[in-house]
C-alpha cells in the first residue's frame, strides 16, 4: 500500500510507518485496553467531477485519550452511491489488513474494527446486511451508524475540507 497519512501529532507517514506507530502505541501500555477503528467516508464533489475519499485509523486508549490517522485522497467522479459505499468498505478492509499484518499477536488483544459509514436510515440502508457480511466475514467487527464515529466524524470531517 502506497498510501501516506496524516496525524496531527505524529505528522505525515507511509501507511506502513502508521502501522508500526499503531503497534508501538498498543505495545507501550502492555496492560491497557485499546480500541483501534478504521472508518473511510467519501464525499461527491460534482462540480469538479470527483469523489474525495478519506480512510481514518483511530487508536483509542480506553481511558485515556487516543490518537487518529487518516489518509485523503480524490477520485474521478464515482456516479453510483453503491459503488462509493463499496470503495469505502474495500478501503477500510484493505487498510485493517494492514494493521492487523503489523499487529501480529498482539490483534488477540486489540482486534481491529471496521466502521461503516451506512445506517438503518438514509440511502444506505438497503446495503446494511451485504457490507456487515463482508467486512465479519473477513474477519473483522463492523459497526454502522451511529456507532461508527471513525467513519461518520473523524473521516467525514476530512472530506469537507
Amino acid at each position: 500500500m502506497t498510501w501516506t497519512f496524516r496525524s496531527p501529532s505524529r505528522g505525515v507517514m507511509t501507511a506502513e510507518e502508521m502501522a508500526s506507530d499503531v503497534l508501538a502505541e498498543v505495545c507501550s501500555g502492555r496492560r491497557d485496553e485499546y480500541r483501534i477503528m478504521v472508518g473511510t467516508d467519501s464525499q461527491a464533489k460534482p462540480a469538479a467531477k470527483s469523489v474525495t475519499f478519506v480512510t481514518a485509523v483511530i487508536v483509542h486508549h480506553v481511558g485515556q485519550g487516543g490518537r487518529y490517522y487518516v489518509h485523503r485522497e480524490q477520485q474521478a467522479h464515482v456516479y453510483s452511491l453503491r459503488q462509493r459505499m463499496l470503495l469505502e468498505a474495500t478501503y477500510s478492509l484493505q487498510t485493517g489488513a494492514l494493521l492487523s499484518e503489523h499487529l501480529g499477536a498482539e490483534v488477540g488483544r486489540c482486534p481491529v474494527e471496521v466502521h461503516l459509514d451506512i445506517g438503518e436510515r438514509g440511502a444506505t440502508r438497503q446495503m446494511v446486511s451485504e457490507l456487515v457480511s463482508w467486512i465479519t466475514q473477513n474477519g473483522y467487527a463492523a459497526k454502522i451508524k451511529p456507532d461508527a464515529y471513525c467513519a461518520s466524524k473523524v473521516a467525514d470531517r476530512y472530506t469537507k475540507h
